[in-house]
């Protein structure tokens, strides 16, 4: 049985390393190839009641540029921007069971009417959040902490999956899908690349991500419970692997 080639797409930064080894870890050959460059705006969360992170980028950049959470109520989407910001030393008071913006607009719903709410995030952020916590009478502001940018070395990834050479692609952010469209489109290759994609095990992280994909015209065989990229690799590995077999 040869042995997978997976594509592996995350930011190029310690997250890319760890994804490699990982990857390794389940004997396949991952196939790394950056989709995101993380660009600082300088900015830092407003003081409010309530300040919301999204992503670990989030978390690390406000602490950088000196945010401190005194007197505010910390929410973390996920439980990798939680142990984020533990890291730092802050707690994470609010972390809601399902891990997406619509989740925690449930588990605040109840509680936000008349408060002051702060969202921290990237400038790419959906308006799922804004809207719920305006609809449930919160006074919402959000700050961009970061842009996400394609590094001009991305695209390997794109001629593997063209030519039929990669087993599986691991998408772990709705921007990442966009940018791997991008370059494809950017070499007038849609059309081939959507024709092999059907052949390959498309993993997305979670219900965004495979909603990006499909608006790009793929399709998605795997999305894990939780939106962990552990999870994620193993799941898409053993779906590979059911195939070969």
């Amino acid at each position: 049985m040869p042995t997978p080639k997976v594509a592996v797409l995350r930011p190029d930064d310690t997250r890319i390393d760890e994804a490699i080894c990982y990857l390794q870890s389940l004997d396949v050959i991952p196939i790394a190839d950056p989709m995101l460059t993380i660009c600082s705006t300088g900015k830092r969360p407003r003081k409010a009641e309530y300040c919301i992170f999204t992503s670990t980028t989030g978390v690390e950049l406000a602490v950088e540029h000196g945010w401190e959470p005194a007197g505010t109520t910390v929410c973390a989407v996920g439980r990798q921007t939680a142990t984020a910001l533990r890291g730092c030393g802050y707690s994470a008071d609010v972390i809601p069971s399902t891990f997406t913006s619509t989740g925690l607009v449930e588990e605040l719903a109840d509680e936000v009417e008349g408060k002051t709410v702060e969202i921290a995030r990237s400038a790419h952020g959906s308006d799922v959040l804004i809207q719920g916590l305006k609809e449930a009478g919160a006074a919402v502001h959000e700050t961009h902490l970061y842009c996400l940018e394609h590094p001009s070395t991305a695209g390997r990834s794109v001629s593997l999956a063209i030519e039929g050479e990669l087993d599986g692609i691991l998408f772990s952010s709705p921007k990442t899908v966009d940018h791997f469209f991008e370059i494809a489109t950017e070499r007038d290759a849609v059309g081939p690349l959507q024709r092999e994609l059907a052949e390959t095990v498309i993993g997305a992280i979670g219900a965004p991500t495979a909603r990006t994909v499909r608006k790009n015209g793929g399709s998605v065989d795997v999305v894990p419970d939780q939106a962990d990229f552990n999870q994620l690799a193993d799941t898409t590995v053993n779906r590979i692997r059911e195939r070969q077999q």
